[in-house]
């Protein structure tokens, strides 16, 4: 058996954005083993200096195109406790929906077009629409079906556009809801159900490696947390959000354009696992069940199942978007105006999940309401020591299963978190030393 490996996947597919696999290994000695990002910032923050509260949220649903409703979520909640604006229950309900759309359509690109070629041993979807056309489609109703609720609640499924500090400019119909409603019963379910069935038949392919790490999300003791709540620590407990940089801790490395981050260890994960672990008992009951189908239990300490907690949340998503929006045509909709006058001008900091985990945004407004000051901290930046570390206890465990396989599954692990590696690059402080 050989103790020499040396691996460079140049920009790993299946992934949003640019990231380098490097490993180096020299008579048994692992001298590296990381996920080096090479995209450049893109300096969002500086973007933000000097504009109106009323743009911000429309700049930060740029960040990405497929956590831009995440992003404006934060913004718009980061806005509000910066100036002081009180929203109305009807508002906080229509933007959990936003969130669990959000949740569902991502998670199910991930798990499904993204993650289980892997498990089929292929190399995209596309061979997939041969041998299990019928999943392929589903998969394509259920994100269509995802994209609906962001259509019928924002707007629009990208860049939403009727969200706004405040509340909203325009307001879904009792008619709207209803036929979401429908779609979500006949067609959403059976073809969940179709997409769990077909993950359950390859789980074995899902690697059996463990590694306990800490785990940080947004959670309440009131519902499966999503929208809102206390910063929590699998290792320490729960802090307020005003906490964040305590939590974070980011600092920088030579292999990444991205900060990374660490708290209680030398990392840290977040993400639907992490969420899993800290808030299972507050997933509804069919999430549970689809749960212990596919093998999964909390606390698991196995980074590969981050996809199958994504499909575990895909059902809760369900669930609650139903439970919500019977609330809605029970009590009607309320046809308000945005709350749009500060009481305050100052620092408002917020957090929010998105599908690849907890989210900061931080604002500081002057008295004209402009911002002077932004920070965002991104998931995927968070979990990139984290991945570098599982990476490093993986390769000597699998050293005998040749370069090929070992390739393999790193590219599989870096696919498990789901990075979206354009977000984490933001803007750096700069030192010039003469």
């Amino acid at each position: 058996m050989s103790t020499d490996l040396n691996i460079n996947v140049h920009h790993v597919t299946r992934v949003e954005g640019h990231g380098n696999i490097v490993v180096d290994m020299k008579k048994g000695n692992l001298n590296k083993a990381q996920l080096e990002i090479v995209e450049p910032p893109r300096f969002f923050e500086a973007m933000l200096k000097g504009r109106n509260f009323h743009e911000v949220a429309i700049i930060t649903s740029r960040i990405c195109g497929i956590c831009s409703l995440g992003h404006q979520m934060t913004s718009l909640k980061a806005t509000e406790a910066a100036l002081g604006l009180e929203v109305s229950e009807q508002t906080e309900i229509l933007r959990k929906i936003l969130i669990h759309g959000s949740t569902f359509q991502s998670n199910i690109l991930h798990a499904l077009f993204l993650a289980t070629p892997d498990f089929f041993k292929v190399g995209s979807v596309f061979p997939l629409v041969k041998t299990n056309k019928a999943v392929v489609e589903a998969a394509l109703r259920l994100k269509r079906l995802a994209n609906d609720i962001g259509d019928v609640i924002s707007g629009r499924a990208v860049h939403p556009i009727s969200c706004v500090p405040g509340g909203f400019t325009k307001l879904p119909s009792e008619d709207d809801l209803r036929t979401l409603r429908d779609k979500i019963v006949t067609q959403g379910l059976p073809d969940a159900e179709l997409a769990i069935d077909a993950l359950a038949s390859v789980a074995h392919e899902i690697p059996p490696f463990e590694r306990e790490t800490e785990y940080i999300s947004v959670y309440s003791d009131k519902e499966y947390a999503l929208y809102d709540g206390d910063i929590c620590s699998s290792d320490t407990g729960l802090y307020p959000v005003e906490k964040y940089l305590e939590v974070t801790n980011e600092f920088v490395v030579d292999h990444s354009s991205s900060k990374h981050a660490r708290f209680n260890r030398d990392s840290y994960m977040v993400g639907a696992l992490a969420r899993f672990n800290n808030s299972y008992a507050l997933l509804k009951p069919k999430a549970k069940d689809v749960a212990a189908k596919l093998g999964l239990e909390a606390p698991n300490y196995n980074p590969y199942m981050n996809t199958v907690a994504q499909v575990v949340e895909v059902v809760h998503c369900v669930e609650d978007t139903l439970e919500m929006i019977d609330y809605l045509l029970d009590t009607g909709i309320k046809q308000e105006k945005p709350n749009q006058e500060p009481t305050r001008y100052g620092r408002g900091i917020a957090t929010t999940e998105v599908p690849r985990g907890i989210l900061f945004h931080d604002y500081t407004y002057n008295r004209q309401g402009m911002i002077d000051k932004a920070n965002c901290i991104i998931p995927t930046g968070q979990n990139l020591a984290n991945i570098d570390d599982d990476m490093k206890k993986l390769v000597p465990e699998i050293i005998a299963e040749g370069k090929d396989a070992i390739t393999r599954k790193l590219e599989m692990l870096v696919r498990a978190y789901d990075p979206c590696i354009s977000c984490s690059v933001h803007m750096l402080d700069v030192e010039f030393i003469e």
